[in-house]
């Protein structure tokens, strides 16, 4: 993989680019894609954003959004725009196998291939040129860097502000988590000297559920919430039927991993959500609790120090029980 800076001197020769980003994208991915849509259109290229599955209703705000496609959904279209792609850029992933049915396509794609992302171990292989820096509380971050380094500052507009603060907003936690640096800051403080209005993205981004999300949410917290002081960990499993009992749709149960981080002294927080393909786990921590290598070691999954994901074909209960295992393995470093 080469470095990204050697793509600067072909920016402003227009040509056909297919933005990509991980399934089920969160504010970060459809932020950062939609962020450097909104960049490269201003040099006269033909941009399509593609999102391996659906995404959350809250991010469809974004400028922009209408007009991604749902590789699920619109397949044969997805495949005319691939098909002529020059360029491919793979956002806030760094495996193919990230992007669900879409990976075996983007990975026989014979057109230069572009990263940047902030995970742990890129397939740097697949990629002709790119930027993988886990320093970065977000790709977005790293949207907002690429820009600045490839010097068209000037086109950073309204609608690729708004994409980028998003993203790092989501990310960082409203800006709490040991990712900011003062690059953050700086990058936020650029933002809004060039007229960012960040009230309406945070309103956007935190103010735009229905009512059967609030109480999906204290049916969790009263129900499904398990805390093990003794380990200083909580642990929340979610059945699938409470999903349909509540018409939980997709991005509704974002966000949901941080609440029990705010009760004293919990060091890991472990979510599990019973969908129908597979269980699904986000993992979050304080300090020097490594979610990275414990969503690795037992969940087939990976991410970042303090925030990581994992999967499990088992069943709802023998994943739990697995996971209470894995807690007990680990209570030295829970301590």
């Amino acid at each position: 993989m080469r470095p990204i800076q050697e793509i600067f001197p072909l920016l402003d020769k227009p040509t056909n680019i297919a933005i990509t980003t991980h399934q089920k994208p969160d504010a970060d991915a459809m932020g950062s894609s939609l962020g450097l849509c909104n960049f490269l259109i201003q040099f006269g290229h033909q941009v399509t954003v593609i999102s391996p599955t659906n995404w959350a209703s809250w991010v469809n705000w974004m400028p922009g959004a209408k007009k991604v496609l749902d590789y699920e959904l619109q397949r044969q279209k997805a495949d005319a725009v691939l098909d002529k792609a020059e360029w491919l850029f793979c956002l806030d992933y760094n495996h193919f196998d990230r992007t669900k049915g879409l990976g075996p396509r983007l990975a026989s794609l014979n057109c230069v291939k572009i990263l940047i992302d902030h995970h742990e171990a890129p397939d740097e292989k697949s990629f002709d040129y790119g930027i993988s820096d886990i320093t970065r509380s977000s790709t977005c971050e790293m949207i907002y860097d690429f820009i600045l380094a490839s010097g068209y500052k000037d086109k950073i507009n309204t609608e690729v502000a708004e994409c980028i603060y998003a993203g790092v907003v989501a990310d960082t936690g409203s800006f709490r988590f040991p990712s900011v640096s003062a690059n953050v800051h700086r990058l936020v403080a650029d933002l809004k000297d060039k007229g960012l209005l960040h009230t309406p993205v945070h309103e956007a981004l935190y103010d735009n559920f229905l009512e059967n999300r609030l109480r999906f949410v204290g049916n969790v917290l009263l129900n499904r919430m398990e805390i093990f002081y003794e380990y200083n960990t909580a642990l929340i499993a979610i059945p699938k039927s409470d999903l349909l009992k509540y018409n939980i749709k997709t991005g509704d149960t974002e966000g949901l991993v941080n609440y029990p981080m705010s009760i004293q002294g919990i060091k890991l927080v472990a979510l599990v959500i019973d969908r129908d393909e597979e269980r699904k786990w986000s993992f979050r921590s304080k300090g020097d609790f490594d979610c990275n290598t414990f969503a690795r070691k037992y969940f087939e999954g990976g991410g970042h120090f303090n925030a990581s994901g994992g999967r499990s074909s088992d069943p709802l209960p023998e994943t739990v029980k697995k996971f209470k295992r894995a807690m007990k393995e680990n209570e030295a470093q829970l301590q």
